[in-house]
């Protein structure tokens, strides 16, 4: 098995050197991830060295593919969790961010794949599982953070609500659920921006590798129209269930 990477020799230097400008930049701003951003480019290096391997089993067979998807749905439930516990104490919140990127990214897996989409065997699939998956991970960690931030500050509003007659849920969705769709902004920029300001992955990738610019822009589009709908999924399910949860300080938000 080869192990050129086709980066060249610069790539040692240049990459270490990209980290530090990120730190560096993170301590001048004050944004205190120093330590996550070392730790995150550790994490990558270590993984995308090993996932060769891995990636090489599950495309042996559409179930060995299928059980790699799987896998990443967990860990993405498991990073977005611990990135809501940072803001606050929400009790089955590794049980609703499963429910949020499994049901954002199975739907619009099952609609891509099932009708031939994208085409149905291990070299498709799993690479677009990993991208789908990605974004409703990415979809659910900022809405949960932003709905818990805004519901902890504005409480006294919260309040207000309920003393006026509105049900515990209605009153959180007034209150903090305009803020979730924050978390959908990213997948909207990128779309409206595609081809002008940016270039994304899959449509580099496929250029690369020999595919006419028409099929790359198609098969990009499938992409960024799929990330859209499973960001929307995923960020209405975190907003459904958090709004009928305990949630920090014994505070009961539920119908």
């Amino acid at each position: 098995m080869s192990t050129d990477t086709g980066l060249g020799i610069a790539a040692v230097v240049v990459l270490p050197l990209l980290v530090a400008i990120a730190v560096v930049a993170s301590r001048l701003a004050s944004l205190r991830h120093e330590k996550g951003i070392v730790t995150a480019a550790l994490r990558a290096l270590v993984q995308l060295a090993a996932v060769g391997a891995v990636v090489g089993f599950a495309l042996q067979s559409i179930w060995g593919t299928l059980g790699f998807v799987l896998l990443m749905m967990v860990v993405a439930t498991i990073t977005s969790a611990r990135r809501l516990r940072h803001v606050a104490v929400v009790p089955r919140q590794y049980l609703y961010c499963a429910a949020s990127i499994a049901g954002g990214a199975t739907l619009v897996l099952l609609l891509l794949v099932l009708p031939g989409v994208v085409p149905r065997n291990p070299g498709s699939i799993l690479p677009m599982g990993g991208i789908i998956v990605g974004g409703a991970m990415n979809a659910t960690t900022l809405a949960g953070r932003r709905l818990l931030s805004e519901y902890g500050s504005r409480y006294g509003e919260f309040e207000a609500g309920l003393s006026i007659g509105l049900m515990q849920a209605d009153a959180f969705k007034l209150v903090a659920g305009p803020v979730a769709g924050d978390a959908l902004l990213p997948s909207l920029d990128q779309t409206r921006t595609v081809g002008l300001v940016t270039l994304p992955g899959a449509f580099v990738g496929m250029v690369l590798g020999g595919a006419s610019p028409t099929a790359a822009a198609a098969l990009q589009l499938v992409v960024l129209i799929g990330l859209l709908a499973a960001g929307s999924i995923a960020i209405l399910i975190t907003t459904e269930l958090l709004a009928r949860s305990s949630l920090p300080d014994g505070r009961t938000v539920s119908s």
